[in-house]
Protein backbone atom coordinates (compact mmCIF):
# COMPACT_ATOMS: atom_id res chain seq x y z
CA UNK A 1 0.00 0.00 0.00
CA UNK A 2 1.25 3.25 -1.09
CA UNK A 3 2.33 5.59 1.84
CA UNK A 4 1.00 9.00 2.67
CA UNK A 5 3.16 12.60 2.95
CA UNK A 6 0.42 14.39 4.75
CA UNK A 7 -0.87 17.47 3.48
CA UNK A 8 -1.88 20.59 5.83
CA UNK A 9 -4.48 20.96 3.31
CA UNK A 10 -5.89 17.64 3.36
CA UNK A 11 -6.09 17.76 7.01
CA UNK A 12 -8.19 21.27 6.36
CA UNK A 13 -10.01 19.21 3.79
CA UNK A 14 -11.35 16.95 6.12
CA UNK A 15 -12.55 19.77 8.19
CA UNK A 16 -14.32 21.53 5.44
CA UNK A 17 -15.52 18.06 4.49
CA UNK A 18 -16.63 17.06 8.17
CA UNK A 19 -18.60 20.84 8.63
CA UNK A 20 -20.71 20.59 5.43
CA UNK A 21 -21.95 16.86 6.64
CA UNK A 22 -22.45 18.06 10.05
CA UNK A 23 -24.80 20.94 8.44
CA UNK A 24 -27.05 18.49 6.12
CA UNK A 25 -27.45 15.89 9.04
CA UNK A 26 -30.85 16.39 11.25
CA UNK A 27 -29.18 15.07 14.08
CA UNK A 28 -26.91 17.54 15.43
CA UNK A 29 -25.79 15.41 18.23
CA UNK A 30 -24.97 12.57 15.80
CA UNK A 31 -22.78 15.15 13.81
CA UNK A 32 -20.82 15.75 16.97
CA UNK A 33 -19.93 12.90 18.26
CA UNK A 34 -18.70 10.57 15.14
CA UNK A 35 -19.53 6.98 15.46
CA UNK A 36 -16.21 5.84 14.93
CA UNK A 37 -12.86 7.60 16.03
CA UNK A 38 -9.83 6.73 13.74
CA UNK A 39 -6.18 7.21 14.59
CA UNK A 40 -3.53 8.48 12.30
CA UNK A 41 -0.04 8.69 13.98
CA UNK A 42 1.82 12.01 11.95
CA UNK A 43 5.63 12.37 11.95
CA UNK A 44 6.61 16.50 11.68
CA UNK A 45 9.49 18.70 12.31
CA UNK A 46 8.85 20.59 15.40
CA UNK A 47 8.86 24.33 13.46
CA UNK A 48 6.68 25.21 11.76
CA UNK A 49 5.13 21.88 11.27
CA UNK A 50 4.28 19.84 14.69
CA UNK A 51 2.95 23.34 15.64
CA UNK A 52 0.60 23.68 12.30
CA UNK A 53 -0.52 20.04 13.36
CA UNK A 54 -1.33 20.85 17.19
CA UNK A 55 -3.86 24.05 15.38
CA UNK A 56 -5.36 21.43 13.53
CA UNK A 57 -5.40 18.63 16.40
CA UNK A 58 -9.11 19.51 18.06
CA UNK A 59 -10.73 19.70 14.84
CA UNK A 60 -9.64 16.73 13.47
CA UNK A 61 -10.76 15.01 16.70
CA UNK A 62 -14.18 16.61 16.06
CA UNK A 63 -14.57 15.09 12.60
CA UNK A 64 -13.51 11.63 14.33
CA UNK A 65 -9.88 11.89 13.77
CA UNK A 66 -7.41 11.41 16.67
CA UNK A 67 -4.41 12.77 15.51
CA UNK A 68 -1.46 11.28 17.22
CA UNK A 69 1.99 13.74 16.44
CA UNK A 70 5.79 12.16 16.40
CA UNK A 71 8.23 14.64 16.59
CA UNK A 72 11.43 14.00 14.37
CA UNK A 73 14.19 16.13 14.08
CA UNK A 74 15.90 14.97 10.80
CA UNK A 75 14.37 14.66 7.36
CA UNK A 76 15.24 10.84 7.74
CA UNK A 77 13.71 9.11 9.86
CA UNK A 78 10.03 10.15 9.11
CA UNK A 79 10.35 8.24 5.92
CA UNK A 80 11.69 5.11 7.31
CA UNK A 81 9.06 5.36 9.55
CA UNK A 82 6.31 4.64 6.87
CA UNK A 83 8.31 2.19 5.23
CA UNK A 84 7.90 0.27 8.28
CA UNK A 85 4.09 1.17 8.76
CA UNK A 86 5.26 3.38 12.41
CA UNK A 87 3.63 6.54 11.07
CA UNK A 88 0.63 6.89 8.69
CA UNK A 89 1.82 10.10 7.04
CA UNK A 90 4.49 12.77 7.84
CA UNK A 91 4.64 16.36 7.01
CA UNK A 92 7.45 18.09 6.87
CA UNK A 93 8.91 17.51 3.13
CA UNK A 94 8.76 19.15 -0.43
CA UNK A 95 7.96 16.49 -3.40
CA UNK A 96 11.45 16.69 -5.15
CA UNK A 97 12.31 15.56 -1.41
CA UNK A 98 10.31 12.76 -1.15
CA UNK A 99 10.46 11.56 -4.45
CA UNK A 100 14.35 11.12 -4.11
CA UNK A 101 13.85 9.66 -1.04
CA UNK A 102 11.25 7.17 -2.24
CA UNK A 103 13.57 6.22 -5.27
CA UNK A 104 16.89 6.11 -2.79
CA UNK A 105 15.25 3.80 -0.31
CA UNK A 106 13.30 2.11 -2.67
CA UNK A 107 9.78 3.23 -0.34
CA UNK A 108 6.51 4.51 -2.64
CA UNK A 109 5.95 7.31 -0.95
CA UNK A 110 2.92 9.90 -2.43
CA UNK A 111 1.29 13.51 -1.65
CA UNK A 112 -1.92 13.81 -0.61
CA UNK A 113 -1.62 17.64 -1.02
CA UNK A 114 0.34 20.37 -1.61
CA UNK A 115 1.12 22.39 1.08
CA UNK A 116 3.35 25.73 2.42
CA UNK A 117 7.19 25.60 1.64
CA UNK A 118 9.65 27.59 3.68
CA UNK A 119 12.06 29.32 2.00
CA UNK A 120 15.80 28.45 1.95
CA UNK A 121 17.90 30.84 2.58
CA UNK A 122 21.50 31.65 3.12
CA UNK A 123 22.15 32.74 6.51
CA UNK A 124 25.28 34.70 8.08
CA UNK A 125 26.67 35.98 11.71
CA UNK A 126 30.01 37.53 9.86
CA UNK A 127 28.40 39.65 6.83
CA UNK A 128 25.46 41.25 5.98
CA UNK A 129 25.56 41.29 2.19
CA UNK A 130 25.96 38.12 -0.23
CA UNK A 131 28.24 40.43 -1.79
CA UNK A 132 30.73 40.43 1.26
CA UNK A 133 32.31 37.23 0.67
CA UNK A 134 35.52 36.88 0.45
CA UNK A 135 38.00 34.57 -1.38
CA UNK A 136 38.11 31.11 0.43
CA UNK A 137 35.55 31.71 2.59
CA UNK A 138 33.40 28.94 4.13
CA UNK A 139 29.53 27.62 3.35
CA UNK A 140 27.63 24.92 4.71
CA UNK A 141 24.83 23.46 2.27
CA UNK A 142 22.58 20.79 2.87
CA UNK A 143 24.33 17.31 2.03
CA UNK A 144 20.68 15.47 0.56
CA UNK A 145 20.52 15.45 -3.29
CA UNK A 146 17.62 17.89 -3.30
CA UNK A 147 18.27 20.57 -0.28
CA UNK A 148 21.85 20.58 -1.21
CA UNK A 149 20.87 21.23 -5.20
CA UNK A 150 18.55 23.95 -4.17
CA UNK A 151 21.52 25.40 -2.21
CA UNK A 152 23.76 25.55 -5.35
CA UNK A 153 21.02 26.96 -7.43
CA UNK A 154 20.27 29.64 -4.59
CA UNK A 155 24.27 30.53 -4.87
CA UNK A 156 24.25 30.50 -8.93
CA UNK A 157 21.69 32.74 -9.31
CA UNK A 158 23.41 35.21 -6.76
CA UNK A 159 26.22 35.19 -8.58
CA UNK A 160 28.57 33.27 -6.00
CA UNK A 161 28.94 30.26 -8.33
CA UNK A 162 28.20 28.96 -11.23
CA UNK A 163 26.55 25.57 -12.25
CA UNK A 164 26.97 23.30 -14.89
CA UNK A 165 23.13 23.35 -15.41
CA UNK A 166 21.59 25.76 -12.67
CA UNK A 167 18.04 23.93 -13.54
CA UNK A 168 18.87 20.13 -12.38
CA UNK A 169 17.68 19.98 -8.67
CA UNK A 170 20.14 17.07 -7.49
CA UNK A 171 23.27 19.50 -8.37
CA UNK A 172 26.31 18.71 -5.98
CA UNK A 173 29.45 20.50 -5.22
CA UNK A 174 30.97 18.39 -8.26
CA UNK A 175 28.56 20.38 -10.61
CA UNK A 176 30.20 23.77 -9.92
CA UNK A 177 31.92 24.96 -13.61
CA UNK A 178 33.16 27.95 -11.85
CA UNK A 179 33.84 29.45 -8.96
CA UNK A 180 35.41 32.97 -8.76
CA UNK A 181 35.89 33.83 -5.21
CA UNK A 182 36.98 30.10 -4.48
CA UNK A 183 34.61 29.19 -1.99
CA UNK A 184 34.83 26.37 0.32
CA UNK A 185 31.80 24.15 0.46
CA UNK A 186 30.85 21.77 3.09
CA UNK A 187 28.08 19.77 2.91
CA UNK A 188 26.16 18.19 6.18
CA UNK A 189 22.76 17.08 7.63
CA UNK A 190 20.35 20.10 7.30
CA UNK A 191 19.86 20.11 10.90
CA UNK A 192 23.26 20.49 11.57
CA UNK A 193 23.89 23.55 9.62
CA UNK A 194 22.22 25.84 12.29
CA UNK A 195 24.52 25.13 14.62
CA UNK A 196 27.51 25.12 12.73
CA UNK A 197 26.66 28.41 11.39
CA UNK A 198 28.80 30.74 13.80
CA UNK A 199 31.65 28.42 12.57
CA UNK A 200 31.76 29.33 9.02
CA UNK A 201 31.16 32.44 7.30
CA UNK A 202 27.41 31.55 5.96
CA UNK A 203 25.25 28.44 5.77
CA UNK A 204 22.31 27.29 3.13
CA UNK A 205 19.87 26.48 6.07
CA UNK A 206 15.99 24.96 5.45
CA UNK A 207 13.65 27.45 7.25
CA UNK A 208 12.16 25.14 9.63
CA UNK A 209 15.95 24.16 10.77
CA UNK A 210 16.79 28.01 11.13
CA UNK A 211 13.27 28.93 13.19
CA UNK A 212 13.61 26.18 15.53
CA UNK A 213 17.89 27.55 16.42
CA UNK A 214 15.97 31.22 16.64
CA UNK A 215 18.16 32.72 13.61
CA UNK A 216 16.26 35.55 12.53
CA UNK A 217 15.10 35.53 8.70
CA UNK A 218 15.08 39.74 9.00
CA UNK A 219 18.53 39.78 10.40
CA UNK A 220 20.27 36.57 9.94
CA UNK A 221 19.84 36.08 5.89
CA UNK A 222 21.83 37.52 3.21
CA UNK A 223 20.05 35.45 0.44
CA UNK A 224 16.78 34.18 0.21
CA UNK A 225 15.13 31.61 -2.24
CA UNK A 226 12.26 32.89 -4.63
CA UNK A 227 8.74 32.11 -4.37
CA UNK A 228 9.09 29.53 -6.99
CA UNK A 229 10.62 26.97 -4.93
CA UNK A 230 10.46 23.54 -4.97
Amino acid sequence: MKKLLLGLTAALFLVACGGAKEEAKTDSKAAEKPAKVEKLVVGATPVPHQELLELVKDDLKAEGVDLEIVTFNDYIQPNKLLGTKELDANFFQHIPYMEEFGKSNNLDLVSVGSVHVEPMAVYSKKIKNINDLKNGDTILIPNDPTNGGRALILLDKAGVIKLKDNKKLDSTIADIAENPKNIKFTALAPEQLAPRLEEVTAAVINANFALDAKLSFKDDTILVEDKDSP
